[in-house]
């Protein structure tokens, strides 16, 4: 039996980076308000949910009065799905899909984000038909950093969690995966290559820059 049998991907950052989108898009919306978003206030939010940084109080406090929350979220939203339909896969991805393929891994996704949004922007791009299982952020109770989308991404391609491995750009998505019993490697993306990812088993600058096979014998040796 091979060492790894399974993959594992993260979504936004990893095969799209919907991320810088998510952030410029609220930045915007911060600056015609005469307020400013740094990145260091959003990035609590990479890997898990939004609501993990509440912009509305965060406006409140800067601008000194109450927002319309309603209005600024389909703003926000608008801007967010404009600038995120002009992204391409991320360096690398669909190498790491063909490969993984081709050498009969099991191929899977976790994803904090809902169905909708990842299966919308895998079938644009051609990559849905890659995954073996998707499991995204209505399929359980927590999401990342909660170890739940692993556990069960790993059960739904049929193999243990020692035999899978994540690929992570974000801290809370590394903690869910190493939780969750898996081997994680940390593939950072704009907002996130300077964010602690000690936490992962190994961490590469793209997967444009490491083959899969070069990153599963650099896995195995690891693992020996």
């Amino acid at each position: 039996m091979r060492a790894v049998d399974a993959m594992v991907f993260d979504f936004d950052g990893l095969i799209v980076d919907t991320e810088t989108p998510a952030f410029l898009s609220w930045a915007e919306i911060y600056r015609e308000l005469g307020a400013i978003l740094t990145i260091e206030e959003w990035v609590v939010c990479l890997g898990t949910v939004s609501s993990a940084f509440d912009v509305f109080a965060d406006l409140q406090r800067k601008l000194g009065h109450p927002v319309d929350a309603e209005a600024l979220t389909r703003e926000r939203q608008r801007r967010k799905e404009a600038l995120s339909a002009q992204q391409e896969a991320l360096p690398g991805v669909r190498d790491y899909l063909r490969d993984a393929r081709l050498q009969g891994l099991a191929i899977g996704l976790a994803s904090s984000s809902p169905h909708a949004w990842v299966e919308g922007h895998l079938e644009r791009l051609g990559l849905l038909d890659y995954f073996d299982c998707l499991l995204c952020a209505e399929d359980v109770e927590h999401v990342k950093p909660h170890p739940a989308l692993y556990a069960q991404a790993v059960a739904a391609l049929g193999t243990a969690p020692h035999a899978a491995v994540a690929l992570e750009d974000s801290p809370n998505g590394i903690v869910a995966a190493k939780a969750a019993g898996l081997r994680c490697v940390a593939v950072p993306g704009p907002l996130s290559q300077h964010l602690p990812l000690g936490g992962a088993d190994l961490r590469i600058s793209s997967l444009a820059d490491v083959s899969l096979d070069a990153l599963l014998r650099r896995l195995t040796t690891a693992a020996a």
